[in-house]
Formats: structure tokens, C-alpha cells, sequence
């Protein structure tokens, strides 16, 4: 394997635009923290695969577009070259690129709208780093959270944008009580998979299975975490008495996914402490993610990924305590 990417990386010294490709690549990779073109052409491969098993393939030119356009704006910007080459300046851009055609219709326009975005967001990538450097935190996808609300929001005032799949605005009401395991352990094992495939809005076993897979060829422990935040968040919310089509689909799960990775495997050392530090935090990031779903609804707005970035920066922030 190792061999392979020496191989990559010197045909990419070599060759301009297969160096674009090689960050493109890791920008994708980025997404779940790893810098590895050979991770991001699994995710590649898992977001086609979901965009077009679900009929809609403007998604995956959307993601391609965006980590493009995140990436250019980024040298255009003369930001670090160091954090170009890693990706970190296109995998908030795929992710605005993902969600925009998620939710709205395609089109001219959806494109030109995510180009939009995705420049924005290597705008805010810088400030949110730089806001957030004295404090030693991570931007994560704060940056890409942000843009997209603003331009979600902003759809529902523009006749050349709109989206059947953004949330329904409406009062708060309550939720309707959890099923009891008669739905089928299967659903639940199936909410597992399709936690992980939602970290890139992918409702796809098999692209979770690629996702996996990507992770794996990079940071087995990164893939065993995703893995193992995903039943615990599984487990937790219908322990909660969460809407039991919320936890099959995995909607309840993909944030507290990435909590598990960031903080076992990324930003702390891994070890029995680490481990059951994000265990607490992938329990509190459910809980998090439906206090958002709740207090948003009213604006019909998604909450993406916002419940992972504040529980990590929250037990990120008091530093690592204990080996």
C-alpha cells in the first residue's frame, strides 16, 4: 500500500493537474480527518455510488465541484501550502457542494450556487482558524455548517432556488415515542451502517461499507471508531426514546460518528481514557443532534453536522488531562 502512494505522490510531483487531483482526493478524505488520496477515492467512489443508486447525480458533481472550488479559492486566497496538499481547504467545500444539491433542486443555478458556496467556505475556514487559534481548537466543519445555513435559508427567497427535500417550517411539536425492538434488530444494525453513509448524506449500506473501507485503508483505528460511535449512538438514542425511523435511517448518528473519531483516534492519543472520553461525548453528541433538529425545525433548516462540532470543541477545549 505504501508503495503504491510513493508511486502516486511522485507522478503527482510531476504532474500539475494530478497534484489538483491528489488534493481534490484528500479533501474528500478530510471530511473524516484523514489525509490519504487512497481514502478519498473510496469516499469518491461511496458518494457516486449513493448519488446515483438514489437517482440524483447532481449530488456527486456538486461534491466534486465544491472541493474544486474551495481548493482554488484557497490558492487564489495564498493560504498554507502545507494545509492545500492535506486537503484542508476543500472537504468543507465537498460538503457544501454534497448538501446544497441534497436538499435543492438541480440545475444552472444549484451549481452556480455552490461554486458561491464553496468559495465562501474556504473564506470562513481561514477566519474560524484563525478565530479559534489561540484557543488550540480545530475549525472541524463549522465553516461549512455555517455557509450552508446562510444559503439554505437563503433559497426560500430566491424563485431560482428551491428543494422539496429541505424540512418543513413548523411550531415545535412533540415528537412521536420510540418503537420497541419488534421493529427488527435488522432496521437497527441497517441504522448502524447508514449513520456512517450520512456523514456524507448518504442513506446507502454500501456506500457505508466503501466509507469503511476508506477509513480503514488509511486508520484502522479511525474505521473501528466510526464503527463502534455508530452502534453506541445507535444504541443510545433508542435508549432515549428517540423516533425510531430517525435512528434506522441514521439520522441521529452521523454526528456523533465523527465525535467518536475526532476525539479516540484525531486529537487525542488513543488508549482506554481516550476511548471512554468519546464514548461520553458520542452519548452527548445524540442528544445534541436532537436538541438541534428540534430548536431548528421551526426554520426548516437541517442541523448537519453542528452537534459534532460544539460537543468536540467542548471536550476538546479543557486540553488532554491523562494519558
Amino acid at each position: 500500500m505504501q508503495g503504491l502512494l510513493s508511486q502516486w505522490e511522485a507522478r503527482c510531483a510531476a504532474s500539475a493537474a494530478l497534484r489538483f487531483v491528489d488534493i481534490g482526493l484528500r479533501g474528500f478524505g478530510q471530511v473524516m480527518f484523514q489525509d490519504n488520496p487512497l481514502t478519498g477515492a473510496l469516499f469518491l467512489l461511496a458518494i457516486g455510488w449513493g448519488a446515483l443508486a438514489a437517482g440524483a447525480p447532481s449530488v456527486l458533481f456538486a461534491g466534486i465541484l465544491g472541493v474544486a472550488v474551495a481548493t482554488l479559492a484557497a490558492q487564489w486566497l495564498r493560504a498554507d501550502e502545507t494545509g492545500i496538499r492535506a486537503g484542508l481547504y476543500g472537504y468543507n467545500g465537498a460538503l457544501v457542494g454534497l448538501a446544497l444539491a441534497t436538499f435543492l433542486a438541480p440545475g444552472l443555478t444549484l451549481y452556480v450556487y455552490v461554486a458561491l458556496g464553496a468559495a465562501v467556505s474556504t473564506v470562513a475556514t481561514l477566519g474560524t482558524a484563525s478565530a479559534l487559534k489561540p484557543f488550540g481548537a480545530p475549525a472541524l466543519t463549522f465553516p461549512f455548517v455555517a455557509v450552508t445555513w446562510i444559503l439554505l435559508l437563503a433559497s426560500y427567497g430566491f424563485a431560482g432556488l428551491h428543494g422539496a427535500a429541505l424540512p418543513t417550517g413548523a411550531v415545535v411539536a412533540p415528537l412521536e415515542p420510540a418503537a420497541s425492538l419488534t421493529t427488527g434488530i435488522g432496521a437497527y444494525i441497517g441504522g448502524v451502517f447508514l449513520s456512517i453513509g450520512q456523514v456524507f448524506l448518504k442513506g446507502s449500506v454500501i456506500s457505508a461499507i466503501l466509507f469503511l473501507a476508506g477509513l480503514a485503508v488509511s486508520s484502522v483505528p479511525a474505521a473501528l471508531f466510526a464503527f463502534g460511535g455508530a452502534v453506541l449512538a445507535v444504541v443510545a438514542a433508542h435508549l432515549f426514546g428517540a423516533e425510531t425511523d430517525l435512528v434506522t435511517q441514521g439520522l441521529l448518528g452521523f454526528s456523533p460518528v465523527l465525535t467518536a473519531v475526532a476525539l479516540g483516534v484525531t486529537f487525542r492519543r488513543p488508549g482506554p481514557h481516550a476511548t471512554a472520553y468519546a464514548a461520553l461525548a458520542v452519548v452527548f453528541t445524540v442528544v445534541a443532534q436532537v436538541a438541534f433538529d428540534v430548536a431548528l425545525r421551526p426554520f426548516a433548516i437541517p442541523a448537519l453536522t453542528i452537534p459534532f462540532i460544539l460537543v468536540s470543541w467542548m471536550f476538546l477545549l479543557p486540553g488532554e488531562r491523562r494519558a
